[in-house]
């Protein structure tokens, strides 16, 4: 049996005021807790991104150290479009650790879930939120 999750993602910062429709998402369990939310839902992205990478629908990008290093060689270029897919292991844990160090934030409905083995109770209706914090950072004078 699979459960439907609703999530809305957000980020802090200039967004419009107008509110983001909610994705589904088809997972294989119920989640109790927190961690197992995270978990669910990392798999589920994880899956569909090595899923579109098998079909070439992932658009390969370098960044400006990668092309100006290319270009002393005299030669720029994607190189292997294939890759390796993502790890499954380390983007849960990589999830995990985000939501401990307070880099985004979690409400089921209208309540904060703060642990990772906090229990929350949803129904079908239940949207789950998920607000990226912005890191702020000083300035030098």
């Amino acid at each position: 049996m699979s459960y439907t999750i609703y999530v809305r993602m957000k980020k802090v910062g200039k967004q419009k005021k107008e509110e983001l429709d909610p994705v589904s998402f088809e997972l294989e369990k119920k989640p109790d807790t927190v961690k197992e939310l995270i978990t669910a839902l990392v798999a589920s992205g994880v899956r569909d991104y090595n899923e579109r990478k098998a079909k070439g629908e992932i658009i390969q990008y370098l960044t400006r150290e990668e092309i100006a290093t290319q270009a002393e060689a005299g030669k720029i270029s994607f190189g292997d479009l294939r890759g390796n897919d993502a790890d499954l292991k380390k983007a849960i844990e990589n999830g995990i650790q985000c939501f401990e160090d307070g880099i985004y934030r979690i409400f089921a409905g209208q309540e904060e879930v703060t642990s990772l083995e906090q229990k929350f109770s949803w129904a079908e209706d239940t949207v789950f939120t998920f607000i990226r914090l912005a890191m702020l950072s000083g300035r030098l004078w």
